[in-house]
């Protein structure tokens, strides 16, 4: 992206989202102004093709030939925070936010071998930082996880809010209130800017507050006779913590039953506050026999057993489906038991959970769920409702929705014009917008705005990602020629597959394709008369292979080749 970085364009705010912006998740936000450059959030997303992709976060190519500050995170979720290793690797710079996303973000830089090179800048709501010529402030915020903010960033295109992951939620379990009043005073000194979070727009009615959730679960571990588990987002420390309240009241023990139950109830304890009326308490205190480890579940009564789960979206090797399957090696559920999915169904997610609350049922637990209970679970992102009360508490003079789909955004935006906004503008993924003092935002022209999908840690190059998706749909043969110095046959093509068929109830199919492979070899060497090279084989056995299989089964296999050419 060309950079000039005097008169006018110095003082002229550019805006562009590398990721979050016309989808849900992978958010990443980039304001820069005379060359440097402040990132919000570098969040990841999940490929559910199946293709074995662990994780997808965004391209930083645009980042190239700009001086990037540093980097701040509004709080600790992964499609907020689960990028920054990667971004770590390509550039050098701190990285500021709230104490407790900070914690998790050292707990995946030591995952990535990275942590003695992380610059860690822990910041607390209501105090100010400058990040190059940025000036940033954090600003208390409720949501589903702890230690959540906004952010005020002072630009030189005048003050940018950032309202991050938010709702309103009177009653916080952990005492750390919304901070309305600071709201209120950045509003009277003058918002040029705000960006606010389009998840829930399509939801009406009030979110909800985590301490009903609390009393919701309260009453069905109190109830039941039998093993309880509750399937949660793990990255919710509030509704961990009442959990472990919960047990103790009942007698029952925690167990984790996931990696991320575990990571986030470590990170918890370790976490001290850094401010609110508890300040300088842990975030989840949990006496040390309260926590029972996972591979000696079987030793407890049934009534003992509180577990908590991850899986509620369905994902296939997360602890709730191998529950239903009969296949987790700490608990065996059964009649009598009960689940509790304290969770939604993301949009998109629908199969693979209904897939797992079958298994579940099949097993013949009593299932508790937001369908047939409210109560169990709460959203952490405002309702519309709610995202008027920003927009209306904040008083923009532009606005920008962000973290949602092109559906959301357009429909945050027509809110923000009905509310009396004049300058509304949607930008997605690469769109760039500039911003002066006056004026109202523009769009001009666009940025590189891409995906990196990563498998064990490494980057798949398009490619890889190009194959699998062939072999995922197609499946593969492969196909071995042994021919003499003269390039003739020595022996019978070997054909096997992987994907295609089932060899022993189909041998026919098979002989058939090495057939005509064996015709297509003979061909070429026209009895010996020809000395045909090993690439031309490879390719007359592969191209005869695919006909034959296409032919008979409606598709071509992905299909390789193997000459193997005998000295005499």
């Amino acid at each position: 992206m060309a950079i000039r970085e005097s008169g006018e364009s110095a003082n002229t705010l550019r805006v562009f989202p590398l990721g979050g912006l016309g989808e849900v998740g992978m958010n990443c936000l980039v304001l820069e102004q005379g060359g440097e450059a402040l990132l919000v959030d570098c969040g990841v997303t999940f490929d559910g093709r199946g293709l074995g992709i662990d994780v997808v976060h965004p391209d930083f190519t645009a980042l190239e030939g700009l001086h990037v500050a540093g980097l701040f995170v509004t709080h600790g979720h992964e499609d907020h925070i689960g990028a920054i290793p990667y971004l770590l690797r390509r550039f050098d710079m701190p990285v500021f936010g709230p104490r407790y996303a900070l914690g998790l973000v050292r707990e995946r830089a030591a995952e990535h071998e990275i942590l003695d090179h992380v610059d860690l800048r822990e910041v607390t709501p209501r105090q100010r930082v400058r990040v190059g010529s940025f000036e940033v402030e954090p600003i208390r915020v409720t949501h589903s996880i702890a230690d959540a903010t906004a952010l005020a960033i002072r630009t030189r295109a005048g003050m940018v809010v950032h309202t991050g992951d938010f709702k309103f939620d009177e009653a916080p379990p952990d005492g750390e209130h919304f901070d309305v009043a600071r709201f209120e005073e950045l509003a009277a000194e003058g918002v040029r800017l705000l960006f606010s979070d389009s998840t829930n727009i399509d939801a009406r009615g009030p979110t909800g507050s985590e301490k009903g959730v609390g009393e919701a679960l309260e009453a069905i571990v109190a109830g039941a006779t039998q093993a309880v588990v509750v399937g949660m987002f793990a990255s919710n420390v509030h509704r961990l913590r009442m959990l472990g309240d919960i047990a103790r009241r009942h007698g029952r023990k925690l167990v984790m039953l996931g990696r991320s139950v575990r990571t986030h109830s470590h990170v918890g304890r370790a976490t001290r506050r850094a401010t609110g009326e508890h300040a300088g308490d842990p975030y989840i205190e949990w006496p040390s026999d309260l926590v029972w480890p996972a591979d000696r579940a079987r030793e407890l009564p049934r009534s003992s057993i509180l577990g908590i789960a991850t899986g509620t979206q369905g994902e296939e090797a997360a602890a709730l489906a191998r529950l239903g399957r009969g296949e987790h090696p700490a608990l065996d559920l059964g009649p009598g038991d009960v689940v509790v999915l304290s969770s939604r169904v993301i949009p998109g997610n629908e199969g693979s959970a209904m897939r797992v609350i079958g298994d579940l049922l099949r097993r013949g637990v009593r299932l508790e769920s937001w369908w047939s209970d409210r109560g169990v679970h709460v959203s952490g992102h405002a309702h519309r409702e709610e995202q008027a009360r920003m927009i209306e508490l904040v008083r923009p003079r532009s606005f920008v929705p962000v973290h949602g789909t092109r559906h959301h955004l357009g429909r945050h935006a027509e809110l923000a014009r009905e509310l009396g906004v004049g300058d509304v503008t949607v930008l997605e993924n690469g769109d760039v917008g500039e911003l002066t003092a006056e004026g109202p935002l523009v769009k001009k022209g666009r940025v590189h705005a891409g995906r990196v999908h990563v498998f064990a840690k490494r980057a798949l190059p398009a490619s890889v990602l190009h194959e699998r998706m062939a072999l995922a749909a197609h499946g593969s043969a492969h196909v071995v020629v042994l021919v003499d110095a003269h390039g003739r046959l020595t022996g019978d093509v070997q054909l096997t597959t992987r994907g295609v068929l089932d060899e022993s109830a189909e041998a026919h199919l098979l002989a058939s394709a090495r057939n005509e492979a064996t015709a297509a070899v003979e061909e070429l060497s026209d009895g010996g008369a020809i000395r045909p090279e090993e690439g031309a084989i490879a390719e007359a056995a592969r191209l005869a292979v695919r006909r034959a299989l296409g032919r008979t089964l409606g598709f071509k296999p992905v299909t390789t080749v193997t000459v193997l050419r005998l000295a005499r």
